[in-house]
């Protein structure tokens, strides 16, 4: 274990873990951790050439204990400084074959700069789900963590095992979709628990991935991915039961046969603070504690297009005094205990999670965005099939590239980004805002407790 003192009130004690101090900070400034749940602080790491010496060292070492044993147990994600020396460039990522796009796409997103779902890669399983397990982590996870490529071979392996365990007889030939591919590993295979709870009339439901829904009366044109996630829970009557560790969302569209829109705007963060079922939440209009939510007002033109609409009293009274909400049915907040009755509440913080993937389909073909850094260019494109050596006996080339051109378009304003001709964008843009399919974000706090 590990301890941590944190710079904001996102911790659980002061320095104690299991009534034994080993460290004073400020009440909620600590956490306590596994070990292999640490990364370096990038911010304090200088990059000298002898830290990169001591990187690449590190990485042959790691290489010459693959090759021997054949196991490795704990491998970190690609870091934001070792990307471009271990991703970047032809035959690297995950070498396609025979349909596996849906695969490749899917499994690069989620291994390669993420360590948000690995415990499924750890966790205790059947015996006859074990060779699943040891192929992801051993013959898949590792090699691209490490050398920064995986043959296809060990994707075929993976196939052929889901199609014995008679989950579908075409693993090993057909195009899958990559919630199809997700939903058999996480919940038949290696029985993970669910990653989304969500909150309906009292009743919680349980879910892996997330299908947006919206009415046909909304008036969305170029949405961003926050906006949709907000509407389709309006329109479905839906709240989190809690902040998911990791948060998989399907965009309204069916394969390559039909998009709801045109382009739409990945939201670098989604603020899921006002979607949760229970918690403090930050009156719309002056900040103070919210203690009515009011649907009616979701879609009322005079706010905002973008979050749920909760007042404090003062605030609901005075928008509803108006003759237009006065039949508007406003509901009570749950308040959490130790904010009920405060004049001055303590400091709201606001939950949040982070992109770190989005897989896109064109013409039944899957690639994958990553945000693997802070920074607004800190983007790279992958194909697990961008060219071919041969023909009917031949291979595929995969290819990872940098695309700094998305942190651009990103930096644009919603008019800039309409006025945008999707064939003239420059470089992969046009594939990450037209053809998006799947978006996965990640909370940096809750992984480390799941």
């Amino acid at each position: 274990m590990a301890g941590l003192e944190l710079e904001e009130d996102k911790g659980v004690s002061d320095g104690t873990f299991k009534s034994q101090r080993f460290f004073d900070c400020p009440p909620k400034r600590a956490l306590f951790v596994k070990l292999a749940s640490c990364r370096p602080d990038s911010r304090f790491q200088s990059p000298t050439a002898n830290r990169g010496e001591s990187m690449l060292k590190q990485l042959d070492t790691e290489k010459e204990s693959w090759h021997s044993t054949g196991k490795l147990e704990t491998v970190p994600p690609i870091s934001t400084e070792q990307v471009k020396d271990i991703l970047i460039g032809r035959m690297r990522g995950i070498q396609g074959h025979c349909n596996s796009c849906y695969m490749d796409a899917a499994l690069f997103s989620l291994f390669s700069c993420s360590s948000v779902l690995d415990s499924m890669l750890f966790k205790s399983t059947e015996p006859q789900d074990a060779p699943i397990q040891n192929t992801l982590l051993h013959d898949i996870v590792n090699p691209l963590r490490i050398n920064g490529f995986v043959e296809g071979r060990h994707i075929m392996k993976l196939r052929q095992q889901l199609q014995k365990h008679g989950y579908s007889h075409s693993f090993t030939t057909d195009e899958k979709d990559p919630e199809e591919f997700l939903t058999v590993i996480m919940h038949h295979i290696l029985a993970l628990d669910p990653l989304l709870k969500l909150s309906a009339a009292g009743k919680v439901q349980e879910s892996y991935c997330y299908q947006i829904f919206l009415d046909q009366e909304h008036s969305l044109v170029l949405p961003t991915v926050q906006q949709l996630l907000e509407h389709s829970f309006y329109s479905s009557g839906l709240k989190l039961a809690e902040v998911p560790s990791c948060l998989i969302l399907q965009m309204p569209r069916f394969g390559k046969k039909f998009k709801m829109f045109d382009k739409i705007i990945p939201s670098l963060e989604l603020d899921v603070t006002d979607l949760l079922s229970e918690g403090p939440q930050q009156c719309v209009l002056c900040g103070n504690l919210a203690e009515e939510e009011c649907t009616a007002c979701f879609k009322d033109p005079v706010f905002s297009q973008t979050g749920f609409k909760v007042f404090c009293g003062t605030c609901s009274s005075q928008i509803h005094a108006h003759p237009q909400r006065q039949s508007h049915q406003r509901a009570p907040l749950k308040i959490p205990k130790g904010y009920a009755g405060r004049s001055h509440p303590p400091a709201l913080t606001r939950d949040k999670l982070e992109l770190f993937a989005v897989l896109c389909i064109e013409t039944s073909h899957y690639v994958s965005f990553i945000k693997y850094g802070p920074n607004s260019q800190d983007w790279i494109f992958f194909d697990s099939m961008a060219d071919r050596q041969g023909e009917r006996d031949g291979y595929n080339i995969p290819e990872v590239h940098a695309c700094p051109e998305v942190g651009t378009y990103l930096e644009m304003s919603q008019a800039e980004l309409a006025a945008q001709v999707p064939r003239d964008m420059k470089g992969v843009a046009k594939r990450l805002f037209c053809d998006a399919y799947m978006y996965l974000y990640q909370s940096t706090s809750m992984c480390l407790y799941r």
